[in-house]
């Protein structure tokens, strides 16, 4: 471990109100990240209509946003190994600031790729924040309550990803903004004022003091001497992250696709609001699940909502006319946990190990990368309802981890 950091570890900026501070001031960048998130999946539908792209071609977007969680979650790791958890959010902020701004030059090209280099420098700059937040949060307290800890910093990424879709939707398919005189693109507007948000969040974190966790806080340590792959939780907790992660991201991309033709009298705008009342089911689940874990474990609440949404898969794939579409909105409530339960079981006790075993299950978002295009993939050459069997496989996996798990203890 670096020297300077096992010195601030012992440093009496460790007091509980230290801790709370912190972890007050990480949880807006959750916030931050849901919101580009919950954005995202309208972007989708958005530039099928202005750039005529395909259902696989769409996919593409979330292909590249989160192949640059693989690409730069190792890379910001090894940083924060020798830099802190500081560095690597400030690394983070400035990226997802510099990708928010390329929609400017993106927009006048008017190209697909130019929106995908954007996407991908902002999306580098998220997979440094939520490899440094995600790992804070669950560093900064006793390892016995990290998954709660974890579930209640998701939550506020929940509220972001409920308001994402409410401003896609009423902003990305409305026609250009006249403002003094001038004519301005709204995706392009949204992320100017975006990346200005940012910018301010970078300044408040910069002055902030911040306490540096130590590999012997926060996580009981294990052996320096011993490999990474040895703790089955970890090894484990990566297959389970990357399937649950092609599953959520899967679910949403094409929610409006499924919506408008499971719905009658349907439009994109309206699909739209849909999805944020989906992502409210997901906030909401966070929330209360965060407190029902005061009275169940929440390896044996991640097995009952997986095995829940297998079967809410079931019926999404049948295409029931709005009965589907209803229990393609309850997914989103069942997935809550499911991120910040795997990430927090997967990174317990690892001591020494922590930083880089999360910067690891970080790079499992490459599974929202994939399975997207899988599943658009499906869509084009069969039907958008049997799409949804890439999720429901998903679930199998992560109810598998979450049973092993359960019977571990």
């Amino acid at each position: 471990m670096n020297h300077s950091v096992a010195l601030r570890s012992h440093q009496p900026a460790h007091g509980v109100s230290s801790q709370r501070f912190a972890l007050t001031l990480v949880t807006t960048l959750f916030l931050m990240w849901g919101l580009s998130h919950g954005m995202l999946d309208v972007l989708n539908k958005h530039f099928q209509d202005t750039l005529n792209v395909s259902k696989a071609q769409s996919g593409l977007i979330q292909a590249v946003y989160f192949g640059a969680y693989f690409i730069v979650a190792l890379p910001i790791g090894i940083f924060m190994e020798r830099r802190g958890y500081k560095a690597g959010i400030l690394v983070g902020l400035g990226l997802f600031a510099l990708g928010a701004l390329m929609f400017m030059p993106a927009t006048a090209l008017g190209t697909f790729s130019a929106f995908l280099l954007a996407l991908f420098v902002l999306a580098c700059g998220l997979g440094c924040l939520e490899t440094a937040a995600n790992l804070y949060a669950a560093v900064l307290g006793s390892a016995a309550t990290a998954e709660r800890r974890l579930n209640l910093a998701q939550s506020f990424n929940g509220l972001g990803v409920f308001i994402g879709p409410l401003i896609g939707g009423a902003l990305f398919f409305a026609p250009p903004i006249t403002m003094a005189g001038f004519s301005l693109d709204p995706v392009m507007l949204t992320y100017v004022v975006l990346a200005a948000i940012v910018l301010v969040l970078m300044m408040v974190f910069s002055a902030a003091a911040l306490p540096e966790m130590g590999a012997e806080e926060g996580v009981s340590c294990a052996d320096a001497s011993g490999s990474i792959w040895s703790f089955p939780h970890f090894t484990g907790a990566l297959i389970a992250q990357f399937c649950y992660m092609a599953a959520q991201v899967g679910v949403g991309a094409f929610f409006i696709n499924y919506v408008l033709e499971h719905w009658p009298d349907m439009t994109s705008q309206k699909a739209s609001y849909l999805l944020s009342i989906a992502m409210l089911t997901f906030m909401a689940g966070r929330f209360v699940s965060t407190w029902l874990m005061r009275f169940l474990a929440p390896r044996r609440m991640l097995m009952i909502y997986g095995l829940i949404n297998v079967a809410l898969s079931v019926l999404v794939i049948a295409g029931v006319e709005r009965v589907s579409v209803c229990a393609l909105v309850a997914l989103f409530y069942f997935m809550s946990i499911m991120y910040p339960c795997i990430f927090a079981m997967g990174v317990k006790n690892l001591g020494v190990h922590t930083k880089k075993a999360g910067a690891y299950l970080v790079m499992t978002l490459v599974g929202g990368a994939i399975a997207p295009c899988l599943m658009g993939l499906v869509a084009d050459f069969y039907t958008i309802e049997w799409a949804y069997a890439v999720p429901l496989m998903g679930f199998l996996v992560v109810s598998a981890y979450a049973w092993r798990q359960t019977s571990a203890y």
